[in-house]
């Protein structure tokens, strides 16, 4: 089935998924805030797929459910699989959206949680595929639990002023560079402003824990590790940085991962 989205002339067009699934709150204050600049169409996760990084599902059929005119949730894909079906099915070739964005993801993606995030890797399949795309995050403090309606106001903020600097010029990074969004955990007025960061360096834990089921066999719990990250002495602030410092993190980030600095190196290495 081809499905063929129509809008009104010279209308923009946004597509929105996140990894948190359709029915996340986060995902509702995204749209509700993405509203004024365009046509927006949803293609979300039908359940939760934090940490499932730049997925595809390769191994069982997917299925869109249309929930509401332009609401769809994807029974059961990944963020990854929700932009690549919907720019490949929901929209013809010579119409794809200006725009993509995911989130407002429920907790951060900082420094190398890049890598896990799937909020993220919808961003970066929507740079694959030649649009320009956003991830942005909300920072929680402990375990995201008290993340309302109310305490999105800042992303809704921010998104809304990014995306209408995007849309009165152009998008500020060349193809295959996505911005990779971070929000601290405060009221708007307690923001001192947005900084251009680069990702931090993260410390990583071994936050797993040990259960027993009633019958006495072991499993595990993958736990959320506090946000510590390494100092160093770069110029530039990182993202873990400007989230305590309560900025807006604004990451330029692009998928070439040649460590470039090393070719020299390898190459005198393998004589």
């Amino acid at each position: 089935m081809l499905l063929i989205l129509k809008t009104e002339k010279n209308m923009k067009k946004i597509l929105v998924t996140n990894d948190d699934g359709f029915e996340s709150k986060g995902l509702a204050a995204l749209v509700e805030a993405l509203k004024p600049f365009g046509h927006v169409t949803v293609v979300a996760p039908t359940m939760e797929k934090s940490a499932c990084g730049h997925s595809l599902t390769l191994t069982r059929p997917l299925r869109f459910v249309e929930l509401d005119d332009d609401f769809f949730k994807l029974d059961d894909g990944t963020p990854t699989d929700c932009v690549f079906l919907a720019l490949n099915k929901l929209f013809r070739e010579d119409c794809k959206p200006d725009l993509i964005v995911s989130g407002i993801n429920k907790g951060a993606n900082l420094g190398e949680d890049i890598t896990y995030s799937g909020t993220a890797s919808a961003a970066m399949e929507g740079v694959l595929q030649g649009v320009p795309s956003i991830a942005i995050s909300q920072v929680c403090n402990e375990h995201c639990n008290s993340v309302d309606e109310d305490g999105y106001a800042l992303a809704q903020e921010t998104i809304a002023t990014v995306v209408q600097k995007i849309f009165n010029g152009t998008f500020p990074l060349p193809p295959r560079k996505f911005l990779n969004i971070n929000i601290p955990p405060i009221k708007p007025h307690e923001s001192k402003g947005i900084k251009i960061t680069r990702a931090g360096s993260r410390f990583y834990g071994n936050d797993a824990q040990i259960h027993r089921n009633p019958r006495g066999v072991e499993y595990y719990w993958i736990g959320l590790p506090h946000l510590d990250w390494h100092e160093n002495d770069s110029h530039h602030m990182s993202d873990f940085e400007a989230i305590f410092q309560n900025y807006v993190s604004i990451t330029p980030v692009h998928l070439d991962m040649t460590s470039y600095d090393d070719i020299s190196s390898l190459e005198e290495w393998l004589k």
